[in-house]
């Protein structure tokens, strides 16, 4: 018995662990003015099987959660959604929003980030300058490396979009799914 409520305990301490620690945009903004680090934006939607599954498998992956913790302020955003943003020194609402209606817009911020479709991954760099978007679906191994190469700033050294697609096709990553 005391065994079994060991292993339960290894096994609740590890998983809290290996979750991302989500903020929301104002927490994130705050936070780089006071110690500079690049913020990683999720834009989900409630309705998104794929975001769903990236946060039971991407977003939990230990060395995933671990990376983004540590290498990032994660920021996680419903694209659809009704809050007031203030960032950039501008004010971005749901202005499409209407009482009664099912299907919701997208957020003026989506809009404003070129958010298309989602799940999208925005990265921005220490000063909130956008970096890239990454649309769609990623499990961890496909999404290791872009948390590699941004945080290290090694995708400042692709003089072009056409060697950023050539290096994007053949990234590799350590992560064994």
């Amino acid at each position: 018995m005391i065994r079994f409520f060991t292993v339960l305990l290894v096994t609740v301490f590890s998983l809290s662990f290996s979750q991302v620690r989500w903020m929301s945009l104002d927490e994130a903004a705050t936070a780089q003015q006071q110690h500079p680090k690049k913020i990683l934006i999720n834009f989900f939607a409630d309705w998104c099987a794929p975001c769903k599954l990236m946060d039971q498998s991407t977003f939990s992956h230990p060395k995933i959660a671990q990376y983004i913790n540590e290498n990032y302020y994660p920021v996680k955003f419903d694209a659809e959604g009704g809050d007031t943003v203030h960032i950039f020194g501008r004010t971005f609402e749901n202005s499409g929003i209407s009482a009664g209606s099912k299907r919701k817009p997208l957020h003026d911020f989506s809009k404003f980030m070129n958010v298309n479709s989602i799940p999208s991954l925005v990265f921005l760099d220490e000063k909130s300058v956008p970096i890239t978007i990454v649309q769609g679906y990623l499990s961890a191994k496909e999404l290791d490396p872009y948390l590699k190469i941004i945080s290290s700033n090694n995708y400042k050294k692709f003089r072009s979009r056409e060697e950023w697609e050539n290096y994007q096709r053949k990234m590799k990553s350590d992560i064994k799914e």
